[in-house]
């Protein structure tokens, strides 16, 4: 970057308009116009070409992006909270800034968990093939029986922002019982949302009629949700997953709804996003949305917004709020 020019900024995706325009009116913005996802050549391409690239959380910001040969990027403005896609220790050998856009997905996310959580129980998706196939003959009082929410017991793993914002909904909005599993949250905390804590994962997936994955995406929570932890889980239980997909195993979740391990599940993410495991497509007591936790018009805005501060603060020679690497 020449003194006096404007910084290099490659989006990776289609942002909302807002967003773009907010950024082309403060850097030399490249935008992908097909939005279509990148190749790994076309990041490496980036790297090498501008001074910032702000991808989504579907790119893999590799070792090899992060240390192209001739690379000029400075910072990664990751576009989502979570940046497992990204090789942090890679970033720090390379000198590049890494951030992310928290907190203003929070409310959004625990919706959309709150959504799958009813609509599995009350078998929503089913009643809506059902009218759409034009195979609905009328009410009847054994129809798509499904199961009650009020009152029951919801289990979260991961009681941070979106586990506290989903505990409070369920807690306040529909008198749940909320039982959470993660230890460095302290206890008056997790109170405050009417959580109470169990003395492990397994205690949790044992005593819920419902639970909800909220960890993150780390090498220790890799298939935390696999064939062992499946059967300890109430036949008529359900799992709801709007955290980072490769938390389930997805083979062990398709052979326990299969064999009723389990009475069903919501799932917005995927082990190996955006293929869908073949099976999961032909079960009835699954609800299977494309990715959608985030999915508001206003949070994606926002999650724009708080990408083009951080990059303000870096070229600014400031601390970017939202520093991770």
């Amino acid at each position: 970057m020449t003194p006096g020019s404007r910084p290099r900024v490659v989006l990776t995706a289609k942002l909302p308009e807002a967003v773009e325009q907010h950024a082309a009116s403060l850097f030399d913005v490249v935008l992908n116009p097909t939005d279509t996802p990148f190749t790994a050549a076309q990041l490496i391409a980036s790297a090498q070409s501008a001074d910032a690239l702000v991808p989504t959380v579907t790119d893999k910001i590799t070792a090899d992006v992060l240390g192209a040969a001739g690379r000029r990027i400075r910072i990664v403005a990751n576009f989502g909270v979570g940046y497992n896609n990204i090789d942090l220790a890679a970033a720090r050998t390379n000198g590049v800034v890494i951030t992310n856009t928290p907190d203003v997905l929070t409310d959004e996310t625990a919706d959309t968990a709150i959504a799958l959580l009813l609509m599995a129980a009350r078998r929503l998706g089913e009643g809506e093939r059902l009218v759409r196939a034009g195979r609905w003959t009328g009410w009847r009082p054994t129809q798509l029986l499904g199961t009650k929410v009020t009152g029951k017991t919801l289990g979260i793993i991961g009681l941070g922002r979106i586990g506290r914002a989903v505990a409070k909904r369920a807690h306040d909005g529909f008198g749940m019982r909320v039982i959470y599993f993660d230890p460095p949250v302290p206890i008056g905390e997790a109170k405050a949302h009417g959580a109470e804590p169990c003395g492990s994962i397994e205690d949790v997936l044992r005593e819920s009629d419902f639970v909800s994955l909220h960890a993150p995406a780390t090498p220790e929570t890799r298939h935390l949700i696999n064939a062992r932890t499946l059967a300890l889980m109430p036949r008529h239980a359900i799992l709801i997953n709007t955290a980072r997909g490769d938390v389930i195993d997805e083979a062990a979740l398709v052979d326990a709804l299969r064999d009723g391990t389990i009475a069903g599940a919501g799932l917005d993410v995927y082990e190996r996003e955006p293929t869908v495991h073949l099976d999961l497509l032909t079960l009835e007591n699954v609800v299977l949305l494309p990715h959608l936790g985030s999915a508001s018009t206003e949070t994606r805005v926002a999650m724009g917004e708080r990408a083009i501060a951080n990059l303000e603060a870096f070229f600014a020679g400031t601390a970017p709020r939202d520093r991770v690497a």
